[in-house]
């Protein structure tokens, strides 16, 4: 896109200057050292009470003196080197170093020359010109830096380190400049950096009023996130976007910068803070030992091959169908090994194409890299695309854990770990279903073997993992909506990606053999609050009944097929505490191991013929809390009197959200 060029007259000017290449400018400020030397030594000579009287040629020689020792100085000290724009204080230190050059220069001179100039008129010299040239880089850089006309105001929520950093590279982009910084600490308040005042959080609604603010940038890193989510409710009804810079673990991990500006991270929308991880937890299962992850290139299973190679594996193996997906996550932790951002550089990292679901293939990789944990992210998880693809649905997610929890059996495998949902307790879809009985295989299996523990963990939807309402709603606000929502009442329990990693990570160390456990997910998130909370804190109204003129609706579109109203993580109530506090462990009913295998074979027979409603049969055998939609929609039919063609299956699932309480009379 080309650059928008300047319409005043002083912008026009710095336009020019801005677009120069670099040799003409440090030419400009060569010329510009060069006549301030003059300047300054002239000034000097006649400032004090008594002037000195000095010869035009004595004068001559003395600033030829003076400027063939200053430019020299200044350049092998690289202020011809540096950007004016950025000018730091190491040019400061070139300044001082080039005064005391020059001023040695002059006391040479000047005892050559006789011309008798006392020592403290050199020693004024030096003061000015470092006034003449210092000062004027300053302003030089100011003017340069100066929002230009039309350029957009800003608030900065946060006077420390980071809003300090994005104060200064805000002028640099020419779009956008800070009208005021807001802090919470009462000392900084009225004070002045960088000329822009530091205001209280009251006077925001004032602020942006009086400014005409669009934008606010949340520049707190270090805030825990409850604080951020206090202060986003604050500026959500002012119709402002906000924006915010990356948090501190992005920063730590070099991820991110501290003065880059993002869209607001959702879970400060929903706002709490992350339990500190227990060390000795999370190094069990992984330092110093060979780990396997398969579906590797998915959005649990990148982030799992992250937080484990920071941990300090002996060998890493990637396990990928997806050559595109595995080519990235390769790319991706050999980058991190690279740039030391891992606290164990020498990790073998092995990028190995395949499908869970070929045994013998599975098998050969563990025995042939000493596997000795296994988390097994592999699944299809889209709950409509898996109830329209049901044998492929069941083959992934039930036979790919039930062929590679037996090759880890074989290859002596220690831990096996499964990524388990919350859609897998009471389910009405078939992904559900399928994640539910690949929980009842490993508890079977583990019936039959002690060197090898399985584990489960369950958990309910990820932040920004691909196909979550989050990336969809950010796409749909900034198409200028509608943004769609499948029903008013519809809840999720939501987690960020890493957190549900790094504690997948810590609640596998504390499995003992078919345990399921459970993360808390905090309090379930109404869709539709979502929705509005992302679409206000981008800038934007919501458009309904109460505000006809608002800028994006929200749609409703009625419940996917297979979806339920709301999720939930236990099956029954037999619950216990971990060593983790975020961490619940699960006792569950489970089916013995001969039972499992009848119905494993029946499966596999079932899939070859690729028969989808003998499938479905099997699989609700084999869970019993398994409860189809379309089941569900006809006990409420006849429940509520309602001829089925009269009423669609949304509305009659959604009808008192009582899918679950159907569900368990099935299973009584």
């Amino acid at each position: 896109m080309p650059t928008k060029r300047p319409r005043g007259a002083f912008d026009r000017l710095r336009y020019y200057l801005k677009s120069l290449p670099r040799g003409a400018k440090r030419l400009i400020l060569m010329g510009f050292d060069a006549c301030a030397v003059v300047v300054a030594l002239r000034v000097s000579l006649h400032l004090g009470l008594h002037p000195y009287p000095a010869s035009w040629s004595g004068f001559t020689l003395l600033s030829a003196a003076a400027v063939a020792t200053v430019l020299p100085v200044f350049a092998l000290l690289g202020l011809y080197q540096s950007v004016l724009r950025f000018m730091s204080s190491r040019a400061l230190y070139a300044l001082v170093v080039g005064a005391g050059a020059v001023t040695a220069a002059l006391y040479g001179a000047n005892h050559v020359l006789h011309e008798a100039v006392q020592p403290q008129v050199i020693l004024r010299f030096a003061f000015v010109m470092l006034g003449f040239i210092g000062g004027g880089r300053l302003v030089a850089r100011d003017l340069l830096n100066r929002a230009p006309r039309g350029s957009e105001p800003v608030l900065i929520y946060g006077a420390g380190e980071a809003g300090l950093r994005l104060a200064e590279s805000l002028p640099a982009t020419g779009k956008s400049y800070p009208v005021a910084f807001v802090d919470d600490e009462p000392k900084l308040q009225g004070a002045l950096i960088r000329g822009v005042r530091v205001e209280p959080a009251e006077r925001v609604p004032q602020l942006v009023r009086r400014h005409r603010v669009q934008r606010v940038l949340l520049a707190m890193p270090h805030a825990p996130r409850g604080r951020r989510n206090q202060i986003l409710a604050q500026l959500r009804p002012l119709g402002v976007e906000v924006q915010t810079v990356p948090d501190l673990a992005d920063i730590a991990a070099g991820h991110a910068r501290v003065d880059e500006v993002r869209d607001v991270n959702v879970a400060d929308i929903l706002g709490r803070d992350p339990v500190p991880p227990n060390q000795a937890l999370l190094d069990a299962c992984v330092k110093d030992k060979v780990v396997l992850v398969t579906g590797a290139g998915g959005s649990i299973g990148s982030e799992l091959c992250r937080q484990i190679l920071q941990l300090g594996p002996r060998r890493l193996v990637l396990l990928e169908m997806s050559e595109v997906a595995l080519y990235q996550i390769e790319r991706e932790l050999q980058m991190l090994r690279s740039d030391g951002a891992s606290s164990a550089a020498p990790v073998q990292v092995v990028a190995l194409l395949g499908n869970a679901h070929h045994k013998p293939r599975v098998r050969d990789i563990m025995k042939t890299f000493g596997v000795q944990t296994v988390y097994h992210a592999a699944a299809y998880k889209h709950v409509p695309i898996v109830e329209q693809n049901m044998v492929e649905g069941i083959h992934n997610n039930v036979v790919s854990t039930w062929y590679t929890a037996e090759a880890a059996v074989e290859a002596g495998v220690e831990t096996f770990v499964l990524i388990s949902t919350d859609k897998a307790v009471h389910p009405t879809n078939v992904m559900g279903a399928t994640k539910r009985f690949a929980e009842i295989v490993l508890q079977g299996l583990q019936q039959t073997v002690t060197r090898t523990r399985f584990c489960m963990v369950r958990f309910g939807n990820v932040l920004d993992s691909s196909g979550s309402v989050v990336p969809l709603f950010r796409e749909q606000i900034r198409r200028g909506g509608p943004v769609t929502v499948t029903h008013p009442e519809v809840t999720r329990y939501f987690m960020t990606i890493p957190e549900a990693v790094n504690l997948v990570l810590q609640a596998g160390s504390m499995g003992r053999g078919g345990d399921v456990f459970v993360l808390d997910m905090g309090k379930p998130v109404r869709i539709a609050d979502l929705a509005r909370r992302m679409i206000e804190l981008s800038g934007f109204s919501v458009r309904d009944e109460s505000t006809p003129d608002g800028d994006i609706e929200i749609r409703f579109t009625g419940l996917r097929p297979a979806e339920k109203l709301y999720e939930e993580l236990l099956i029954g109530q037999n619950v216990s505490g971990t060593e983790h506090p975020m961490i619940l462990r699960a006792v569950e009913h489970s089916l013995h191991w001969e039972v499992v295998q009848d119905l494993l074979g029946d499966l596999m027979i079932i899939l070859r013929r690729g028969d989808c409603e003998a499938a479905r049969e099997l699989l609700g055998r084999a869970v019993q809390e398994y409860q189809p939609a379309s089941e569900v929609a006809d006990l409420l039919h006849r429940e509520r009197g309602v001829d089925a063609e009269q009423e669609p299956l949304e509305p009659a699932m959604a009808a008192a959200g009582r899918i679950t309480e159907l569900a368990s009379r099935r299973v009584m």
